[in-house]
């Protein structure tokens, strides 16, 4: 091997140190915006515990949340803002919900390690693979077939292999796997779909937001007794995006 060969793949070898160290850091800035990310969480469940009734979220929640890697989910050009805790864009007028708010719902949703879960609005795939750390099964919809696509795509990558992606009208849920231990809904609808309440689990429990598009609505959590008896209660003013489909 002449000198100018040896240079070269030393000159290689330096380059790949330099990269992995990069990522290394990289990784762990990440991890750093992570945990502030939880601290704000924190706080704003503090604040709103007279809505929410409680003073803090459960902590295989919380612990989920500093493990997602939400800068995973988010466009390149959102890459920055991952971790702040507010709601971003995603393209084709969606957005990732802001953190607390994925919290909160999941936390609502009272799941069990073997539980088998819907998601009515898959959007980036964030929301899916938080639930997917808790529970056994998970299902999600997606209206936009791109955005399904890039979800289903995105969440195989990642290697979240215990999550679904289906492309359809939310609205009508998913017969062919139900019953569902627990629904959440990320988009707002005008009222609670009677098919997603049918497809609950008794024992089971629905969130979702419900309210005019564009406005002030409410994050509803609904429950279905062992009879089968629905309760409702208000939990807290939200505003999403609208829920899209034909019955909306």
């Amino acid at each position: 091997m002449n000198w100018q060969a040896i240079v070269l793949v030393t000159m290689g070898l330096m380059l790949t140190v330099h990269d992995a160290w990069a990522d290394k850091d990289r990784e762990e800035k990440m991890r750093t915006a992570r945990k502030r990310m939880v601290q704000e969480i924190e706080v704003d469940v503090m604040e709103t515990s007279r809505y929410i009734g409680r003073g803090q979220l459960s902590a295989e929640v919380m612990r989920v949340m500093e493990e997602v890697p939400r800068h995973e989910f988010v466009p390149s050009y959102e890459q920055g803002a991952a971790y702040l805790n507010r709601p971003l864009p995603i393209g084709y007028g969606q957005t990732i919900s802001q953190p607390y708010i994925v919290a909160l719902m999941t936390d609502l949703l009272a799941v069990s390690k073997e539980g088998k879960i819907l998601e009515v609005g898959a959007g980036s795939g964030y929301q899916a693979a938080v639930l997917s750390r808790l529970v056994n099964e998970v299902h999600s919809i997606e209206i936009i077939p791109e955005l399904a696509k890039e979800c289903r795509e995105r969440l195989a990558r990642l290697g979240y292999a215990n999550v679904t992606i289906h492309q359809g009208d939310g609205y009508y849920g998913l017969q062919s796997e139900a019953p569902f231990d627990a629904i959440v809904v990320t988009a707002a609808a005008t009222s609670i779909p009677p098919p997603l309440v049918q497809q609950l689990k008794p024992g089971g429990r629905l969130v979702i937001p419900v309210g005019t598009p564009f406005a002030v609505q409410h994050l509803m959590l609904v429950e279905k007794n062992e009879q089968g008896e629905i309760a409702m209660r208000q939990v807290l003013p939200v505003q999403f995006v609208p829920l899209t489909g034909k019955r909306e």
